[in-house]
């Protein structure tokens, strides 16, 4: 029984996802060009556990390219116009603002939450808290009161690892999932920080996904397995190891 089932609960609002399809940046594009052809070439001379942690490794590699380049390259080029997701947030971001609406945003690395502070501070005027892992207990609940209870700060960065689970976070009716776990579980324990009992708006879910890269295609395939998915936290990205070279080569082409 789901909470979206409306004999059972009547007084919740509706969950509305959107997937935000966005282009890659020309400098996003020669990065994962580049690192596609040679990990696949690396992979395809690899086997057992180390073709399986060469391809985990692919994944990650892409998955920081498609954020914003210097999610991946470690360089401290924190520009929005470097990334078409950053730029696509942004957008949102200024919409959900001038609407006066609170905002939750979910990235799987500390890094780049870093990144999305410092640009939405540069290019918004608005200043981000960041839940993550490394607070103490005292710090994220102060978070929590001053995002739920206060007037000023209307955007919170989530560490998706810090706040899957039991925070209460009704104050948005926003949910930005700026990179995916392809596991819909963990993503609806992140926008059920929202969604739950208390949300008085419909909440507006926002999934970034890059048009072209594997980022797209794994979302398709996940698509026509997603009555299995739903039963299982545990289905996350191991399947993709398991894939031919052929198919690897289908999946992580541009």
């Amino acid at each position: 029984r789901l909470k979206t089932d409306k004999s059972i609960i009547q007084d919740l609002p509706e969950k509305i996802i959107n997937e935000q399809f966005v282009y890659l940046t020309k400098e996003q594009i020669a990065l994962y060009q580049n690192v596609v052809n040679s990990a696949l070439e690396q992979i395809a001379a690899s086997e057992g556990i180390g073709r399986k942690g060469k391809i985990f490794k692919l994944i990650t590699s892409l998955k920081q390219l498609c954020n914003h380049p210097s999610n991946y390259t470690k360089q401290e080029d924190y520009d929005f116009n470097l990334s078409g997701k950053a730029i696509k947030l942004i957008d949102i971001l200024r919409e959900i603002l001038i609407s006066r609406e609170k905002a939750l945003i979910f990235t799987q690395y500390t890094e780049m939450g870093d990144i999305l502070s410092k640009m939405i501070q540069s290019e918004l005027g608005s200043e981000a808290l960041f839940y993550q892992g490394s607070l103490d207990r005292k710090r994220k609940d102060e978070m929590v009161e001053e995002f739920q209870n206060g007037y000023t700060k209307k955007i919170m960065i989530i560490s998706l690892k810090a706040g899957g689970t039991g925070l209460n976070l009704t104050a948005a009716n926003h949910v930005i999932h700026y990179d995916l776990w392809w596991n819909p579980a963990v993503e609806n324990q992140a926008t059920d920080r929202a969604f739950r009992i208390g949300q008085k708006k419909n909440v507006m879910v926002h999934r970034l996904i890059s048009m072209g890269t594997f980022e797209e295609k794994i979302n398709d395939l996940l698509k026509a397995k997603q009555q299995l998915a739903d039963l299982s936290v545990s289905v996350g990205e191991n399947w993709i190891t398991e894939m031919s070279n052929e198919e690897l080569r289908g999946v992580f082409g541009l």
